[in-house]
């Protein structure tokens, strides 16, 4: 199986991730987290603008997919560039729909795949929890309770988070859209294609990390030589590269299960899934040890990718459910 992205998957990265360079993401990070949610709207319509919403939704629907594999490379993007807003939720609403079909999916997943409209999604019988995630945001919530597909009409009030950009709240009453068997298997692609872009967003968001703190040891002196220079930091460092280097060919393979329909490809996302945010998490201590108290402080930007790390791992299966699956049959928790 080949794992390298080939010539057009490399030059979207590319294009990707040089829009998103030039985007001034920390701003609209501080912006989002605060609940102006302008510019991060802003930037949102720049990103259906090159495609990255349509990835997840059918070409039937005004979309580009599915491209499991195109999916990831886009999220990788998003999370090197700690990019906020219900990203991923949107992403697995479009895969939610698509797979239903019917009234639903012709009414919304144009509008998802345009980026006229902002979805969130909440499984509330799987790994998404009872929280939904920037319900102030989204133009659509999707609530999934069991075999039952409503769209709520209110939510509770904003819950703080370890990332002060992820705004939780508990969604509320609403329409039921669809009923029966057809929502649960629908909604468990939902999840697997959601753990996957959370995997790519955490691989992307810990190299950006890596990046930045290599740069900072580079700059930062102690006894009148660069901090780099030391054998401690330089194993720290390869430790975090090794880890992140490891976790990459398991997030394409993952996507290229979901994109074969593969019956192992649950397995595939959910080792994907838990490698990759540990690797993360640990680029977000290294970062914040070699940093030193310098990385605490919220005016640094790198602050921004730290604080990311941690609700990722958790985000879309835990790492315990995740390892379990890979072990089983069970379904992400």
């Amino acid at each position: 199986m080949r794992f390298l992205l080939d010539d057009e998957q490399r030059e979207f990265a590319g294009s990707l991730g040089g829009m998103l360079g030039s985007a001034g993401t920390p701003a609209v990070v501080r912006s989002w987290a605060t609940g102006d949610h302008g510019p991060g709207r802003a930037l949102w319509g720049r990103l259906a603008e090159a495609g990255v919403f349509a990835l997840a939704v059918p070409e039937e629907h005004e979309g580009l997919g599915p491209l499991p594999v195109e999916l990831a490379v886009a999220f990788h993007e998003l999370g090197r560039h700690a990019v906020p807003g219900p990203l991923v939720e949107t992403a697995a609403a479009g895969a939610l729909l698509g797979r239903l079909g019917g009234d639903s999916a012709r009414a919304w997943l144009p509008q998802l795949a345009s980026g006229k409209a902002v979805a969130s999604l909440c499984v509330l019988t799987s790994a998404g929890g009872p929280y939904v995630l920037d319900a102030d945001a989204a133009d659509a919530v999707f609530v999934v309770d069991g075999d039952t597909l409503r769209l709520a009409d209110t939510h509770g009030p904003v819950q703080p988070s370890a990332d002060p950009a992820r705004r939780l709240a508990r969604p509320f009453g609403g329409v039921v859209l669809e009923q029966g068997p057809s929502v649960t298997a629908a909604a468990a692609h939902a999840t697997d294609v959601a753990a996957l872009a959370t995997a790519a967003q955490a691989l992307g968001l810990g190299r950006a990390l890596l990046e930045r703190t290599v740069e900072y040891v580079r700059q930062r002196t102690q006894f009148g030589v660069a901090i780099g220079s030391f054998q401690a930091v330089k194993h720290r460092l390869a430790d975090t590269l090794i880890a992140l280097e490891f976790a990459q060919p398991l997030v394409y393979a993952a996507a290229l299960a979901l994109e074969a329909d593969d019956p192992a490809a649950g397995r595939e996302v959910a080792a994907a899934k838990v490698t990759a945010c540990e690797a993360a998490y640990a680029a977000a201590r290294t970062a914040l040890q070699l940093h030193g108290a310098v990385g605490y402080t919220e005016e640094l930007d790198v602050s921004l990718w730290i604080r990311k790390a941690r609700p990722l791992r958790t985000a879309w299966g835990t790492p315990a459910a995740c390892r379990a699956r890979v072990l089983g049959d069970g379904a992400l928790r």
